[in-house]
């Protein structure tokens, strides 16, 4: 027998072995993921985060990822399609898409990256013994809504009202709206919240604001933020947020946790329940540092000058 056809013939042998005995690729864990939008930086600094723990993308993890494109409506159906894929773990951002994976199942675990005041809005039992199927990271606490006034007054001394545009689909709105009037009342400043449910709402909501005459506009993270930093912009409201994103998009200020390194701790969690920990079990973590940034180019657009002390407290200003 000649030698190719030899080797054709022990190639034909090996199809017909058994299945033990042939080269098998180990299951790769799949992770489903499921963000409302905006997926940088979280993407990108979560892989990260998973780099540093020795998971690399298609060599020993992959991903299903799932993004609503701001429409909080979507988010229930991407979360059943992750269930029904069988994913291993569903990573999720921001309270809605979180409240949503939740709602999808309790057997499959769930990171927060991250979620504002998770025990609050029900997610969990407790930071320390979080319960159920969901563990992670506390994002923006609701306690946050009132430093943002404290803020707004060093940076604007004479505010008066206040306008608040709140995310009326956001389980985390009714915790945050509550903080921000217990400190509108300790500081003496009138809140005007307006729920929404979309970009298609957001014209009436700053005419309104622009009605009553508000001083600046706080502008909760899970709405679509351009739309309103135009808007804010248009009314010529100084336009702040509990997101670090906020500054670097245009907007006034920012005061939140650290969301880079959020993100990347959210590798944490992937790396321990891969490795048999239990979500009930990993206590929640909170924000280790808070930053305030500033985008001074956007004051002087407004024509504000930005108090040399308020420049001093910031982690950042942009210039």
């Amino acid at each position: 027998m000649r030698r190719r056809e030899f080797i054709s013939l022990l190639g034909g042998m090996a199809a017909t072995w058994p299945l033990p005995l042939r080269a098998q690729q180990p299951k790769l864990p799949r992770i489903g993921v499921l963000i409302l939008a905006n997926p940088e930086p979280f993407w990108s600094e979560f892989r990260e985060g998973l780099r540093a723990h020795g998971y690399i993308e298609r060599q020993n993890i992959q991903f299903e990822f799932r993004s609503a494109d701001g429409k909080s409506n979507l988010l229930r159906g991407l979360a059943d399609e992750l269930v029904r894929l069988k994913v291993d773990m569903i990573v999720a951002s921001q309270t809605p898409a979180v409240t949503a994976a939740r709602q999808a199942t309790s057997e499959i675990p769930i990171v927060m990256a991250a979620a504002g005041d998770p025990v609050g809005t029900g997610l969990i039992s407790s930071l320390a013994r979080p319960g159920g199927n969901i563990t992670g990271l506390s994002g923006t606490s609701s306690e946050t809504g009132a430093k943002l006034l404290e803020i707004i007054r060093d940076m604007l001394p004479s505010t008066r009202r206040v306008a608040i545009l709140a995310n009326a689909s956001d389980p985390f709105t009714k915790p945050f709206l509550e903080q921000i009037e217990r400190g509108g009342q300790t500081l003496g400043i009138a809140i005007q919240a307006i729920l929404v449910r979309g970009v298609e709402e957001f014209d009436a909501a700053f005419a309104a604001m622009a009605k009553e005459r508000a001083d600046a506009v706080i502008v909760q993270p899970s709405l679509p933020r351009k739309a309103a930093l135009d808007l804010a912009l248009k009314y010529g409201l100084p336009p702040i947020a509990p997101i670090r994103l906020f500054p670097s998009e245009g907007g006034l200020m920012s005061y939140s946790g650290n969301q880079t390194d959020q993100f990347r701790r959210a590798a944490y969690y992937i790396d321990r329940i891969l490795k048999g920990a239990k979500p009930a079990d990993l206590p929640v973590q909170n924000p280790v540092k808070y930053e305030l940034v500033i985008n001074r180019k956007t004051a002087k657009a407004l024509g504000l000058e930005v108090p040399p002390m308020l420049l001093a407290r910031a982690d950042e200003v942009i210039e």
